[in-house]
């Protein structure tokens, strides 16, 4: 896909939070700012206008003049440190924008004679701040706004998007959701640690603390922890996964991401083909035990079965 800069809002009051910090209020464990900003890794350049903070990535900082100007004043503080064909806007309180939507947003920009695309909520409105604008109709605008009120400062973001020929996007409910009560945390947090999506969001808070950009087989992993658990014991589950992290992470050492989880599928395998059989190996010494048991008999080797097993142990360390 062809380069695009990204600038990202996340100044404002946040007045119907009290004051609080919106960018950097947590959900599912990362920051709001961090989220929208994991979405949109691949830009050239990503500038966040707001007050500076941690973030997960390297971004450009800096401020709309004067401060607390407004999101036309803060777009267009961003828009001087940009230089891409297309830029996307969002707002730093997406806590499910996804990269579908990202997608959509750019493509829909590049099409032939548009000026832009942005996202409609469910109920049709406008969301001018989950959006990709051409660069060069964005800064003309801008300009003829500044220059017919004087500045951006305090102005409405309709006068840009009135003027502009821009493509919908209804990209759902989620893309559009955006967190400005204490309520709209409240829900997103829940929403997050509904079965359908609390694993997914866990693993990829997960790859974020630690800096992993792997793309993970969770059904995999999955798998094999099962197979772990119920052929081996229920402690081997977790134990088993770790060691196969460990293993292609050597296996993969210096590699890139692909490389990377071609050796978490490999070891994935390998570990499950052991698990299997091991299984396999349990089910059939516990039937040989039963039928032993059942006829007064020994092993099939002749000896005691009790005395067997543990000559076993001993001598080889196998169960």
């Amino acid at each position: 896909m062809t380069a695009y800069d990204v600038i990202v809002l996340a100044g404002g009051a946040a007045k119907r939070l009290g004051g609080a910090d919106k960018p950097g209020l947590r959900v599912g464990g990362r920051a709001l700012l961090d989220r929208v900003l994991s979405v949109c890794a691949d830009a050239a350049v990503t500038v966040v206008v707001g007050g500076r903070r941690a973030t997960a990535r390297p971004v450009v900082w800096t401020r709309e003049v004067p401060e607390g100007g407004g999101p036309l004043a803060a777009l267009g503080a961003g828009l001087r440190l940009t230089t891409a064909e297309r830029v996307l806007v969002l707002s730093a309180d997406l806590p499910f924008l996804g990269r579908g939507t990202v997608d959509a947003l750019l493509t829909a920009a590049g099409e032939p004679g548009r000026e832009g695309a942005l996202c409609t909520d469910p109920d049709g409105r406008d969301q001018p701040l989950v959006a990709a604008y051409r660069a060069e109709p964005l800064r003309r605008e801008l300009a003829l706004i500044a220059t017919e009120h004087g500045s951006l400062a305090g102005l409405p973001l309709r006068l840009l998007t009135a003027e502009l020929d821009l493509a919908r996007i209804d990209a759902g409910p989620d893309a559009s959701f955006d967190c400005d009560t204490w309520d709209d945390i409240a829900a997103a947090r829940a929403r997050i640690r509904e079965h359908g999506a609390v694993l997914d969001e866990w693993i990829t808070s997960v790859k974020n603390e630690l800096g992993i950009d792997l793309d993970v087989d969770t059904a995999l992993l999955l798998d094999l922890a099962r197979d772990a658990a119920h052929g081996v014991a229920r402690p081997a589950a977790p134990l088993t996964t770790f060691l196969v992290g460990y293993a292609a992470a050597r296996a993969s050492a210096g590699a890139g991401p692909d490389e990377a989880a071609a050796a978490v599928a490999e070891a994935a395998r390998k570990a499950t083909d052991l698990a299997l059989r091991w299984e396999a190996e349990t089910e059939a010494s516990g039937g040989e035990a039963a039928g032993a048991g059942g006829s007064g008999s020994g092993t099939a080797d002749g000896t005691a079965g009790g005395a067997g097993r543990d000559a076993g142990r001993e001598g080889t360390g196998t169960p």
